[in-house]
């Protein structure tokens, strides 16, 4: 049995590798409730817990399809879930580009929201999903705990905050979660945010553990379609996206050596790297969903381990992370 990992004290343990959902409404192209919901099912019967979304993926779509599907399943399967969203981005139908809220007053809008959305009495994870530096974070902190005092909430987190502000955050209100990038192309919290989250012991929630699919293996960056955000995104493009294909190209060669995938091998690294990070790997289908929830019984050797960093030392990676719009409201850099 896979020996599952601590998210905190106030929520229970999860599967090791949890679920991503945005990509099940917008930013990677065309999706499907119908098979989205399919794989929400096959996900809890893999024993895969924390389900993560937020308020602004498809303009609360996400979170309505989520609550359709715990719904369906009543309370043995709300029972089961480990729901986690959040707040703060504000955007338009159809654009990419957003302003940060983090006022008080819209906190408790946004909350009450979100639990309309999702059918919820009760939201397990609460995530300050981006900072507006203009709001104390004291205060953003404050009105987060108002929440969980009312019982809205049980537990709050923050998403791509610097080492200040989680631990001015953390002596407001425990923190449960830090939700960041990290993978083997993004390897920039390995500095400092994941051995401040050891210390305080929050829980460090990694998404885009497969480098938005690039690590797969699998990605043709020169079919992207407008409307994937990835084909504005610098590590996917021009000389940076050719030279991170060649990384990804090693890390494929190694892979089919140790009868793995790429993705499977990308997501080992990371569980045996860090005991105390959940990787949320987004996926629409159950074919992906099944192989990502294996590498969680995946045995990785020291060797192995050191030629797979070999091919990903930190910063080998090329290009930046997000393009310009995607930087809005994000404390931390890469």
């Amino acid at each position: 049995m896979t020996p599952l990992r601590a998210l905190g004290t106030a929520l229970p343990p999860v599967f090791p590798v949890g679920l991503g959902l945005m990509g099940m409404s917008e930013f990677y192209g065309a999706s499907d409730d119908a098979q989205s919901l399919a794989t929400l099912a096959r996900a809890l019967d893999l024993g895969v817990t924390l389900l993560d979304t937020a308020d602004t993926y498809g303009l609360g779509h996400n979170e309505s399809l989520l609550g359709r599907f715990i719904a369906q399943g009543g309370a043995q399967r709300r029972a089961r879930a480990v729901v986690a969203t959040k707040f703060g981005i504000v955007r338009m139908a159809g654009a990419y580009e957003r302003r940060i809220d983090n006022s008080p007053a819209y906190i408790r809008a946004a909350c009450e929201a979100s639990l309309q959305r999702l059918d919820l009495e009760q939201i397990d994870l609460y995530y300050c999903h981006r900072r507006d530096p203009a709001v104390p974070i004291e205060d953003v902190v404050g009105a987060m705990a108002n929440l969980v005092r009312a019982g809205k909430v049980k537990a709050i987190g923050l998403s791509e905050v610097n080492a200040g502000t989680l631990r001015r955050a953390h002596a407001v209100h425990p923190i449960t979660a830090l939700q960041s990038e990290y993978s083997l192309w993004t390897r920039e919290p390995e500095r400092e945010m994941l051995p401040l989250c050891r210390e305080l012991g929050i829980a460090f929630v990694a998404y885009s553990p497969l480098g938005r699919a690039m690590l797969t293996g699998t990605l043709d960056t020169a079919t992207l379609d407008a409307g994937d955000f990835r084909a504005h995104n610098p590590r996917f493009q021009g000389a940076a996206g050719a030279a991170n294909a060649r990384l990804v190209a090693q890390l494929g060669g190694l892979a089919s050596e140790w009868g793995l995938t790429s993705a499977q091998l990308a997501l080992a690294w990371l569980l045996h790297k860090q005991p105390h990070v959940v990787p949320i790997p987004g996926t629409r289908r159950t074919q992906r969903l099944q192989e990502n929830t294996a590498a969680a019984s995946v045995r990785l050797s020291a060797d192995q381990m050191a030629a797979i960093e070999a091919v990903f030392a930190p910063g080998a990676a090329q290009g930046g992370r997000y393009a310009a719009a995607g930087w809005v409201g994000m404390e931390t850099s890469g």
